[in-house]
């Protein structure tokens, strides 16, 4: 049974309400979010409408502030418009879903303000406003906006999209705009494509860079810009329409036979019951003296599944895992084989994996594959070749290892630590001190270093070559 002192609803009842609220008066004082917050719950108290106007205050507010929004306001300005975006939906849609869907759209409005005073690269707080536009699709529907009202607010939103904040617009909307919406969208891009991209006279033109020993002016820059956007939305409704041939009719001819939009291509061709001319599209792709994309890969690998050619879709699976090493494709090479036989395949990819030239990508294999026994063993074997360097591989590879196989840790860990002391990264120190009590506290659990030094004799080894390096040794405790 919780205590009486214990911080719950129930205790907290006991109270009373009148002291209940003079401690909510005394914890609000100096902390506006605490202030609006009880605010919104009084509202609440008076009806939607009431919600509706402090919500629109608020989002008037924060549209009008010009303060610099650094690193250290992020999490409250997230806060903050999370408990808007989240009244809006769970309160004001409720009762009265026409003005929640304006509210909503204010919402959204704020994204280029915030962002044009923000210093923080922070993705948090751009989620909000994605997340807004899905929202704003469900409010749409249940307020039963008109479909061409709709696809002009689209539209519109589209074209000012300078920080990303309406990415998924179009595909969240798709259903609340209906097919009539999504050709009337399409048809405002299509006129706006088609309008006159006008060109000052040459001498009040402004050159914002160079190229190619060239100027580049502004108004070339804005009709590039406005070119890609109509190419990107004209896309996005051809696949909420379904329309395979509109979308790939947006690709320009020349990029059809990149790879990247080759897959997209094909991808969308095999989904439509299309798949003989899906294989033609990948065919058309110069895959000669490089290596492909793994999504290429995937998209071919699919494709001859969805042709009945199993067998070589089989083939192909494992000449793409002997090229990249990818996960991915030996789990689905082993999927389709019967019993027994894949353990057996599965030993041969490890054999071909440990001899593999790129130590660090054999590494990375056994890592995503789970199989920390191979991990270790490949380490063991091609110590030499490690690049303490790596330091998105090196961590998290020796965390994995440290507990069944402490010396393979231990041979990551005095990679990063010799990298660091050898190139004089003093940046680099303070992890290389961590690495170094990391490989202390292993050390009593290693009953054989076999041709590796002990710790004693690294440590020594250490100070007589670096010595020097008194920034690393002052770390070290």
């Amino acid at each position: 049974m919780a205590a009486k002192t214990t911080l719950n609803a129930k205790n907290l009842e006991s109270l009373g309400a009148q002291r209940l609220a003079e401690l909510l008066i005394e914890v609000s004082m100096g902390s506006a979010a605490h202030k609006r917050r009880l605010r919104m719950e009084l509202a609440g108290n008076h009806g939607g409408a009431e919600v509706a106007r402090e919500v629109r205050k608020r989002l008037a507010s924060i549209a009008r502030a010009r303060t610099v929004i650094n690193w250290r306001k992020v999490k409250a300005l997230k806060s903050d418009l999370e408990t808007q975006r989240k009244t809006i939906v769970e309160t004001v849609a409720v009762d009265d879903p026409r003005e929640a869907f304006e509210l909503i759209w204010q919402f959204l409005a704020l994204a280029n303000p915030i962002f044009e005073r923000s210093s923080d690269s922070s993705s948090s707080i751009i989620q909000s406003f994605h997340q807004a536009c899905e929202d704003a699709a469900a409010i749409a529907v249940s307020a039963e906006i008109d479909s061409n009202v709709l696809a002009d607010k689209v539209f519109k939103a589209v074209q000012d999209d300078g920080y990303g904040q309406y990415d998924n617009l179009i595909a969240a909307m798709a259903p609340a705009l209906g097919k009539d919406g999504l050709d009337c969208l399409k048809t405002l891009f299509v006129e706006w494509s088609k309008e006159p991209k006008d060109k000052p006279a040459n001498d009040k033109r402004e050159i914002i860079g160079w190229g190619s020993g060239s100027p580049l002016y502004e108004d070339e820059i804005d009709s590039t810009q406005r070119d890609l956007t109509v190419r990107i939305a004209l896309q996005e409704i051809a696949d909420a329409r379904g329309d395979v041939d509109d979308y790939i009719a947006q690709q320009p001819e020349k990029t059809r036979k990149m790879p990247m939009i080759a897959a997209d291509i094909a991808n969308r061709l095999v989904s439509a019951g299309r798949s003989k001319e899906a294989i033609e599209v990948l065919n058309e792709v110069d895959a000669t003296g490089q290596a492909m994309p793994f999504e290429w890969q995937l998209a071919r690998v699919e494709t001859l599944e969805a042709l009945g050619r199993r067998e070589e879709a089989q083939t192909y699976r494992w000449t793409c895992f002997e090229q990249s090493l990818h996960d991915q494709h030996l789990r689905a090479f082993l999927k389709r084989l019967p019993d027994f036989d894949d353990l057996e395949a599965e030993e041969k990819a490890f054999a071909y994996a440990q001899a593999f030239p790129e130590v660090h990508q054999a590494l990375t294999f056994f890592l995503n594959w789970q199989a920390p026994a191979e991990a270790a063993k490949l380490v063991m074997r091609r110590k030499a070749e490690l690049d303490g360097n790596l330091y998105e591989l090196m961590p998290p590879a020796a965390e994995a290892l440290a507990e069944k196989h402490p010396l393979a840790a231990t041979i990551l860990l005095r990679s990063m630590i010799d990298f660091a002391l050898d190139s004089g990264r003093s940046s680099r120190y303070k992890h290389a001190a961590r690495h170094l009590a990391d490989c202390a506290s292993l050390a009593p659990h290693i009953n054989d270093f076999g041709d590796t030094r002990p710790h004693d004799i690294y440590v020594a080894e250490l100070k007589r070559r670096h010595g020097k390096r008194h920034g690393f040794w002052s770390l070290v405790t």
